[in-house]
């Protein structure tokens, strides 16, 4: 939690609030630029991805706009209190990162497609903060809901940092963990497709500039 300047720290699960059994609000049923479900279950040929990379209503934006991309929707993952509301989140005291849930059609976008735009739309080296974002929720973390997710998102992490330290940057701090354990709690509904509401809004996203080497295609800008 970020307390008078100090650097933020994780609480532990004894810290952590206690949360609540279920949802404390409504999420509504349609992503209102895709016009899909935003829970699930989703059709069967679709696969589940999580991505953590500073304030979520920027970070949705990037990957709805992405070819492939069935759904978004954005939420809290990773921390140790069940179904927290945003002023919960934001106080450091749940652990929970403000994370996206990317559900993709892997024949159009691949896995790693998605991580090459996770790393290049963020700075991944920055630990609790995003540019003048800092807390606990704003940190880097990849979700993985299987072995070759798992796989891809360590390797990609590896090739991204031998390229950051070539142009002068720091070390990835970015949390690969499994989203089995973890589970991603959808936030309120104004959150949702948050930028598409409020096209003037808030958007701390902003990457390092250098080219995350994952597939053929070059970074843009």
């Amino acid at each position: 939690m970020m307390l008078f300047g100090r650097t933020p720290v994780l609480p532990t699960p004894e810290e952590a609030l206690a949360g609540r059994p279920e949802r404390a609000y409504a999420v509504p049923e349609r992503h209102t630029v895709l016009g899909n479900p935003l829970l699930g279950p989703y059709p069967d040929h679709l696969e589940v991805a999580d991505f953590a990379l500073g304030c979520f209503w920027g970070a949705e934006r990037k990957f709805w706009q992405t070819p492939g991309v069935w759904t978004t929707l954005v939420g809290y993952q990773g921390g140790f209190t069940p179904n927290p509301t945003y002023e919960e989140a934001c106080s450091g005291l749940t652990g929970h990162t403000e994370g996206v849930r990317v559900v993709f059609d892997p024949s159009v976008v691949s896995y790693e497609q998605l991580l090459k735009l996770f790393w290049e739309s963020h700075d991944p080296t920055q630990g609790f903060r995003q540019g003048n974002d800092v807390g606990t929720q704003y940190r880097s973390a990849i979700h993985t809901h299987s072995p070759e997710q798992s796989a891809a998102a360590e390797s990609s992490r590896s090739a991204y940092q031998r390229v950051l330290t070539g142009s002068g940057h720091g070390t990835i701090t970015t949390e690969i963990l499994p989203a089995e354990g973890r589970p991603f709690y959808a936030a309120e509904g104004y959150h949702q497709q948050y930028l598409d509401k409020n096209p003037g809004g808030y958007c701390g996203i902003g990457g390092t500039g250098v080219s995350c080497p994952i597939g053929v295609a070059p970074a843009d800008g």
